[in-house]
């Protein structure tokens, strides 16, 4: 007996099925679209000041942030005022540059960063710089 085959099994095509793989793409996509918007970023809300001339921070800088409430944080330690000095004498040896980088909120009033200014040039902080955001336009 001879069979025969039908005229719909001759134009088929022979191939793997991208069913399963093109399940796995987007499998793979999704993790990353919700991995990628759990990056970690630093507990302290601060509305920086706007500039148009803003710089990125350096990573190996010494950061002191003050919230609109002049809470302060240096290398995200909440310090009061009253030890701020001795808080920044203990950290500043660690790092190569002997530079304080103030974040502090557009709220802070003047006076306020005047006198944390102070305090860090009795620090023995050689340099300070105020950090901005960069306007968008």
């Amino acid at each position: 007996m001879k069979l025969r085959r039908s005229k719909r099994l001759k134009n088929a095509s022979v191939g793997p099925d991208i069913g399963p793989m093109a399940d796995i793409v987007f499998l793979l996509l999704i993790f990353f679209m919700l991995s990628s918007s759990f990056v970690i970023q630093p507990g302290i809300k601060l509305n920086l000041p706007k500039t148009e001339t803003s710089q990125p921070p350096l990573k190996d800088d010494l950061v002191l942030m003050i919230d609109s409430k002049q809470k302060m944080y240096l290398d995200n330690e909440p310090v009061s005022i009253k030890n701020l000095e001795m808080a920044i004498k203990e950290k500043l040896p660690h790092f190569k540059e002997k530079l304080l980088i103030i974040k502090a909120d557009k709220d802070v009033k003047h006076g306020f960063v005047v006198k944390v200014m102070d305090i860090a040039k009795k620090s023995k902080v050689e340099k300070l710089a105020i950090a901005t955001e960069r306007k968008r336009k």
